[in-house]
């Protein structure tokens, strides 16, 4: 690989970027003192190849390292419960949270919870909650993704599925944003095309939604800018050839920026896909992927001037958000996207439920457009139809 996709990066928080830099995991765990590790990650990559090659290089190191791999697809409380058990259990100093979005958001949480006091639910991300954070008690992160979507490895909160009512919580605190983060994209050659679809969209969404927020951040606009740049280059490319590495470099980035971008805020795509991921168990990204283009469609009129720079940036043949909408189609086309929520398992009769749900979400709040529960009806309904508003 190229030694120009390959560097030492330290924003918003100290980067490892670079294929085959997984070979430098103990030295991340020593920096942040951590000897015995416990590796969260998710039940799909248990069984692969990986697993046992990041074991040998632990123990080659002298790390013994315990893998705790029961992370489902929407983590829920019962998994960060389960993985702190472990952790106590274990008389662990420290977490590698490795895989997609749901082990990192796992791994974090289990960070977070150390040694508190107060259940999880404590920290959920309302007014000053986070000040009930003991920061003296939590165990320093290392994160390693293996996906390139969700930009987990470089968030302040995991988004954790709250079983009893359905609705997935944002647990926040600043000092969850990992110490270390190694973006090794070679662990990401060979993920299937539809997972690397699904991925990118997310990568995709962040950035777009965060471009689209209101409010004054000129650095998160330009991040945001130059993620999807790298998806409409790069995400095609992955999807057809997983071995692609040059792509998967790329995706990697995008993922990060995306991720690092949404500090200005998201929106309704991510209030709809939230309560759809609690209710019906839909993979995140592709969800996002989903109800994409109905709400850049529905809004159309506050994003005018936005959409005319980015089609301008994508060099896309016309400007505005017809332009852009029509790229998002083709893309997710191009990828095998389903077109309507019904291909994901959402009927008629959640639409109710899924929209109050979505109105109270914590990134609606930053939508270019007030997100109602009318307006939440309304989407979902053109999301289900497959018709834009």
């Amino acid at each position: 690989m190229s030694g120009s996709f390959c560097g030492n990066w330290n924003y918003p928080t100290a980067v490892w970027f670079g294929a085959g830099r997984i070979r430098e995991l103990p030295a991340a765990c020593a920096e942040q003192g951590i000897r015995r590790p416990l590796v969260v990650t998710d039940r799909g990559l248990m069984g692969l190849p990986m697993i046992g090659q990041i074991r040998g290089v632990l123990e080659e190191a002298g790390l013994p390292a315990e893998f705790f791999g029961d992370v489902q697809g929407n983590p829920t409380g019962a998994d960060v419960d389960a993985g702190l058990a472990r952790f106590r259990a274990g008389g662990h100093d420290g977490v590698v949270a490795l895989g997609g979005g749901s082990a990192l958001d796992v791994g974090k949480a289990v960070g977070l919870m150390a040694g508190q006091k107060r259940p999880l639910w404590d920290f959920e991300d309302r007014a000053d909650w986070w000040t009930r954070v003991d920061v003296e008690v939590m165990a320093p992160v290392v994160a390693v993704p293996t996906t390139s979507g969700t930009g987990s490895e470089v968030g302040r909160c995991s988004v954790i599925v709250h079983a009893e009512s359905h609705t997935k919580r944002i647990i926040f605190h600043p000092r969850m944003l990992p110490a270390r983060v190694i973006c090794d994209p070679a662990l990401t050659v060979g993920l299937p095309a539809h997972l690397t679809a699904a991925t990118g969209v997310d990568a995709l969404s962040h950035s777009l939604e965060a471009f689209c927020a209101p409010g004054f951040h000129p650095q998160a606009d330009g991040i945001a800018l130059q993620g999807m740049s790298l998806v409409r280059r790069a995400l095609p490319r992955a999807s057809a050839d997983g071995g692609d590495l040059e792509a998967r470099a790329e995706m990697m980035a995008a993922a990060l920026m995306g991720a690092t971008a949404f500090q200005k805020g998201l929106g309704a795509m991510h209030a709809l896909s939230h309560p759809i991921g609690a209710v019906v168990g839909a993979h995140h990204g592709l969800t996002n992927a989903v109800v994409m283009p109905y709400v850049l469609a529905w809004n159309r009129a506050e994003i005018t001037a936005k959409m005319a720079h980015l089609a301008r940036v994508l060099a896309l043949p016309e400007r505005g958000p017809t332009a852009v909408i029509e790229w998002v189609l083709a893309l997710r086309a191009e990828l095998g996207i389903p077109h309507t929520l019904g291909e994901i398992g959402v009927t008629e009769a959640l639409i109710s439920q899924l929209a109050a749900a979505a109105v109270v979400d914590p990134t609606a709040a930053t939508n270019p457009r007030p997100v109602t529960e009318q307006g939440a009806r309304e989407l979902l309904e053109c999301a289900l139809e497959g018709r834009l508003p």
